[in-house]
């Protein structure tokens, strides 16, 4: 089993490197996402998927040129598990956030306090790392009732890149609007999860309706044309998913986060 190739370390989620770990070129800076950390660098083993070497299709995933998979291939999860802890994640994520940080500096604001920027909530702005970290790393197919339990812990840690671009927002005067798609049932946690992780300030919070069927992509983009109608000036827009970002109104520009755990349609 893949999992078993990857050599784990518990550090403190807040602490700093070890010596050992001082000589990690991988290695990255606190805070960190996840406790468990790779001894091994985030190149590992590249592994394979049908022939396909696994960075490759981490890129088809991340273009979208491959879609509707179910589960990371079976022979990925160690690839990418170094990848998700080690630092190759967060440098990636790093490049996104820079940009976007470097276009909202860059904005003329009308002055009447309506721009706003949305965000996604998992893989975005909080991490489910912890959970996908002993599920497999998406190998497994997803279930609902344990990832439920798990959001319901209100554990989630922050994913710091997007926290840096969140405060950036406010400093500047955008006002920071989450869309998420987990439901209204989970509203009280997910605030509660948020704020412990420093998260402050945010204009919205809209969930999801429970029962609701449709789409992702038509989800949120009603939702962010219920924005626009109200008078809201959408300057920007970020998830991890395709399907965060697409759809009209997608908002005057949007950055994508990568994640190879998942797929939402």
């Amino acid at each position: 089993m893949a999992t078993a190739r990857l050599v784990l370390l518990v550090a403190l989620v807040f602490g700093t490197s070890g010596g050992a770990w001082a000589a990690q070129e991988e290695d990255v800076a606190a805070p960190v996402i996840h406790a468990l950390r790779l001894l091994a660098g985030s190149g590992g083993d590249l592994g394979r998927h049908g022939g396909v070497p696994c960075d490759s299709w981490r890129l088809a995933v991340e273009a979208y040129n491959m879609r509707d998979w179910q589960t990371v291939p079976a022979s990925c999860e160690g690839y990418v598990g170094n990848y998700m802890l080690g630092g190759h994640y967060r440098r990636d994520s790093a490049v996104v956030v820079d940009e976007a940080v470097a276009y909202a500096e860059g904005l003329k604001l009308g002055g009447k306090g309506k721009e706003v920027w949305v965000f996604d909530i998992d893989e975005t702005s909080l991490s489910n790392l912890p959970y996908y970290a002993t599920h497999g790393f998406g190998t497994k197919p997803y279930n609902a009732t344990s990832f439920n339990a798990y959001v319901l812990e209100g554990s989630a840690p922050v994913l710091p890149e997007t926290q840096r671009l969140f405060r950036k927002l406010i400093s500047l005067g955008i006002k920071p609007v989450f869309l998420t798609g987990r439901t209204e049932d989970q509203r009280a946690i997910t605030v509660a999860n948020l704020r412990r992780q420093g998260y402050s300030g945010w204009m919205k919070l809209v969930l999801k309706p429970v029962g609701f069927k449709a789409s992702a992509i038509v989800y949120k983009s009603g939702e962010r044309k219920k924005l626009q109608d109200a008078g809201y000036v959408i300057v920007g827009n970020i998830g991890d998913q395709w399907s965060d970002i697409l759809g009209t109104p997608e908002g005057a520009r949007t950055f994508k986060l990568p994640d190879p755990l998942y797929y939402i349609g």
